[in-house]
């Protein structure tokens, strides 16, 4: 075996090896994080600040996302349908593919724009300042007191914006059908019911606690393992807007699979 060849192999094996430590340290601490939040003691406060960056000043983002998606979704269907003589399915593909998939996958990503980078770069530049080793000498467990509170407020919100999301994506669609592709508004909100079954909003309300999860998982581990200086919290807030999203389509596909086929 050639010298180049011995130092592809050995590169090759140094990366896999890299790649599974990372993999090994993200999963340890999605699991003390997980411990975390049935033992006390309880940072309330902490929590509810993060239930109000979470949720509440993420409605108007969530909202104006899924009206424009809902309108565009409604025409593209349209224009499919019609190339098959079926355009009068809008009301109910609109419904589904918003409650199924987009609402939850584009509630999740536009999340992770607003929330993980803030999340990853608030603590990054905490470690910077060395803010984490003042809550160590403290006798305060950094992991409780900053992730914990915003872990379980990204998961237990989530679902209540993908269900926010999901009615105004429907809503758009709704104004779209109704005002510009002439369809009867009693019929449109009619066909929307008959054909949404209770199963397709579980799935998405599910889907949206596991996407909420993952991203304020991924923020917190970045940015409380981020590198040094103004550089080390930058690349931290890339990596975790990067692997969250990443992490969301890689879930949606897998959740997808497993409410849908059989």
């Amino acid at each position: 075996m050639s010298a180049q060849m011995i130092l592809i192999v050995r590169a090759l094996g140094r990366l896999c090896i890299d790649s599974v430590s990372a993999l090994g340290r993200l999963v340890l601490f999605a699991m003390a994080a997980l411990s975390h939040v049935f033992r006390p003691p309880f940072y309330r406060r902490e929590f509810f600040i993060a239930l109000l960056n979470v949720g509440y000043l993420s409605l108007p983002v969530v909202g104006l996302t899924a009206l424009f998606t809902g309108a565009a979704l409604a025409l593209q269907i349209y224009s499919g349908g019609s190339r098959f003589n079926a355009p009068e399915v809008v009301p109910q593909i609109v419904a589904i593919g918003m409650v199924r998939e987009l609402g939850p996958v584009l509630v999740g990503l536009m999340i992770a724009a607003r929330v993980t980078s803030s999340i990853a770069a608030e603590m990054a530049t905490m470690k910077v300042t060395e803010q984490i080793d003042a809550l160590v000498t403290l006798s305060s467990n950094p992991l409780k007191y900053l992730a914990v509170p915003r872990v379980l407020a990204a998961t237990l919100t989530l679902p209540i914006l993908v269900a926010v999301g999901d009615s105004i994506g429907i809503f758009g669609g709704y104004l779209v059908g109704v005002n510009s592709l002439d369809f009867n508004a009693a019929g449109y909100l009619k066909n929307t019911v008959t054909f949404l079954e209770l199963w397709d909003v579980t799935s998405g309300l599910i889907k949206g606690a596991v996407f909420g999860f993952i991203l304020s998982i991924m923020g917190c581990y970045h940015g409380m393992n981020s590198g040094r200086g103004a550089q080390g919290v930058g690349r931290a807030t890339i990596n975790a807007v990067v692997s969250s999203s990443i992490l969301i389509l890689a879930a949606n596909y897998l959740l997808t699979s497993l409410f849908f086929t059989s």
